[in-house]
């Protein structure tokens, strides 16, 4: 079986256009191969995030990190945490080994392998180079008003009407 086929569009680009606000890291560079770390084979260790303040009405944050070019219809979520405080501004490197090191408040949806945690790029071997969405989501209220056992789908459902802005940055890996 081969899996060729069309590159996917930045998903982002699709949806309502929010302000945007810049987003860093230690551990990722825009555009550029995902280290070892950042890979499920290499330890499945979140990167290090960092994100100026969102834009007026920020009350909390929403973290995400999406794979639009998994060989499925509906793309690949690593990576869910809902409710960062709106004083937080940066995750440490490993933040998104479980619901315990993140910040008070805040949690993990369940991401597409069924785990509330980061999971590193996975693509099959020999597929196209894949690409990694970390976006930060400024939210409009303290909670999203979702829980623990909502679907990145239901995440992303409640953003496209509470988002404040958006920032992001994209890694890529290819087995």
């Amino acid at each position: 079986m081969s899996l060729d086929r069309p590159v996917h569009p930045d998903p982002y680009a699709l949806l309502p256009a929010v302000p945007s606000f810049a987003v860093t890291s230690t551990d990722v560079t825009n555009g550029q191969p995902l280290a070892d770390a950042q890979v499920n084979a290499g330890g499945d260790t979140s990167p290090q995030l960092s994100w100026e303040p969102g834009p007026e009405g920020t009350k909390s944050y929403v973290v995400t990190c999406f794979d639009p070019d998994a060989p499925i219809v509906s793309g690949f979520w690593h990576w869910v945490v809902v409710d960062i405080p709106a004083d937080v501004t940066s995750l440490d490197t490993g933040a998104g080994a479980s619901d315990d090191t993140l910040p008070d408040g805040a949690f993990h949806v369940r991401n597409d392998s069924g785990a509330k945690a980061f999971m590193g790029a996975a693509p099959p071997p020999g597929d196209q180079v894949h690409r990694y969405y970390f976006v930060v989501h400024g939210v409009t209220e303290e909670s999203l008003g979702v829980d623990g056992d909502a679907s990145p789908a239901v995440v992303g459902f409640n953003l496209a009407f509470k988002s404040t802005g958006r920032a992001q940055l994209v890694g890529t890996y290819q087995h």
